[in-house]
C-alpha cells in the first residue's frame, strides 16, 4: 500500500507544471526572508534600546565603567544595523531612514562639521533639532564621532560635557525611536511583501548591491584597488573606532543568517543544489577570515603582514560575489537593477 501511495504521489508530482514548483519556491523564499528579515529588525530594536539606555545613564553618572559600557552598547546596536543592512526595500525607504542610521561616505567630513555647529550653538538640543538637522547627524556615526573621535575627544566638549551629552542622549534616542518604526513597519508590510511576486528579485537584488558595495566600495577602494591606487582607511566606516572590519563580518553574517536561505530555496528548486552549497561553502570561507581580521583598518593597510589577512578576506568575497551576482543570478534570471543603497 505504501508503494502505490508513493507511486501515485510520484506521478501527481510530475505532472505539475513547473510553474507550480517555481510557485511554491517563491512563496517558501519569501517567508524565510520575510522571517529573517524579521528577526534582524527586533534584534536592532532591542540593542538601540540598550544604547538609548547606556547614553542616558552616562551621562547622568560618568564613569570609567558607564562609558565602557556606552562604548559596547553603541558596537552592539551598530552591528546589528549592519546585519540588515542589505535591506534596500519596504519600510526603511521611508524618510531616507537607512541614511538616519547610516550617514556613509561621508567625503566632505559633515558629520564633524554638524557635531561642531550643534555643540558650539546656544540652542537647546531637543529631539526635533535632531529631526530638522538632517542625516549627518541621526545615526551611529555621529555617535561614533563623540565617543571615538581623537581630536574631539582631546578638546573641552568632549563628553561628557553637557552640550555633547544632550546630542549623545538625542541621536540615541532618535535610533532607536527609528528602530521601533522599522520594525512596526516591517511587520505591517508582511502580507503585501509575502503576496508580491516581484519581492522575489528585489529581494536577490539587494543581497547582490550589498556584495559589490562590500567588494567595490568598503575593500577595493580603501585598499588601493581602485581609484588612485592609494591605500585609505578613512574613507571606510567605522574608522573613528576602528571598528571597520568587524562592521564587513557583521554585514556578511547578516546576509548569511537572513539572505542566504532564501537564496539557496530557490537554487535547489531549479535543480541548481551544488551552486547552492557552493555559496553556503563560500560564505563559511569568508568567516574563517575572522577573527584575523578583527583590527582596525589603519593597522590592516599599514602592516604588511596584516595586509595579507585583508587580501585573503577580499579575494574571498570577490569569489562570493561572483557565485551569487554572476551564477545565482543568471540561473533565477535576476537582473542586477539600480540600488538607492550604494551611496551615488
Amino acid at each position: 500500500m505504501q508503494r502505490i501511495t508513493r507511486l501515485l504521489c510520484t506521478s501527481i508530482l510530475a505532472v505539475l507544471p513547473p510553474l507550480a514548483w517555481a510557485s511554491d519556491a517563491n512563496s517558501q523564499a519569501r517567508h524565510q526572508w520575510q522571517e529573517g528579515i524579521a528577526t534582524g529588525y527586533q534584534s536592532l530594536t532591542i540593542q538601540t534600546d540598550e544604547l538609548d539606555e547606556s547614553a542616558r545613564s552616562y551621562c547622568e553618572n560618568p564613569a570609567k565603567d558607564s562609558r565602557a559600557r556606552l562604548e559596547g552598547a553603541w558596537l552592539d546596536a551598530f552591528l546589528a544595523w549592519q546585519r540588515v543592512r542589505f535591506v534596500d526595500f519596504g519600510p526603511i525607504e521611508n524618510n531616507n531612514r537607512s541614511w538616519q542610521f547610516q550617514f556613509w561616505p561621508d567625503s566632505k567630513n559633515l558629520i564633524a562639521r554638524k557635531a561642531a555647529y550643534l555643540i558650539r550653538n546656544d540652542e537647546p538640543i531637543t529631539p526635533q533639532v535632531i529631526r530638522q538637522s538632517g542625516v549627518a547627524v541621526q545615526g551611529f556615526p555621529m555617535m561614533e564621532y563623540l565617543l571615538f573621535d581623537q581630536q574631539f575627544n582631546g578638546g573641552d566638549n568632549s563628553l561628557s560635557a553637557a552640550r555633547t551629552c544632550e546630542l549623545l542622549t538625542n541621536v540615541a534616542r532618535h535610533v532607536k525611536n527609528n528602530s521601533d518604526k522599522l520594525m512596526a513597519g516591517w511587520q505591517a508590510f508582511r502580507p503585501h511583501y509575502l503576496k508580491t511576486d516581484q519581492y522575489r528579485d528585489i529581494t536577490i537584488r539587494a543581497g547582490m548591491a550589498t556584495l559589490e558595495i562590500l567588494e567595490e566600495r568598503r575593500l577595493a577602494q580603501p585598499m588601493g584597488l581602485r581609484g588612485n591606487g592609494k591605500r585609505n582607511p578613512y574613507i571606510t566606516d567605522a574608522w573613528r573606532s576602528g571598528k571597520t572590519l568587524l562592521t564587513v563580518e557583521a554585514t556578511v553574517d547578516g546576509l548569511r543568517q537572513f539572505f542566504l536561505p532564501g537564496l539557496a530555496t530557490l537554487l535547489e528548486a531549479k535543480g541548481e543544489s551544488d551552486l547552492a552549497e557552493r555559496i553556503r561553502t563560500q560564505f563559511g570561507e569568508v568567516q574563517q577570515n575572522f577573527p584575523g581580521a578583527h583590527l582596525p583598518m589603519a593597522t590592516a593597510l599599514t602592516e604588511e603582514g596584516q595586509f595579507r589577512v585583508l587580501q585573503s578576506l577580499y579575494v574571498d568575497i570577490s569569489q562570493l560575489t561572483t557565485l551569487v551576482n554572476d551564477q545565482a543570478a543568471v540561473v533565477l534570471s535576476v537582473v542586477r537593477g539600480f540600488n538607492s543603497s550604494d551611496g551615488d
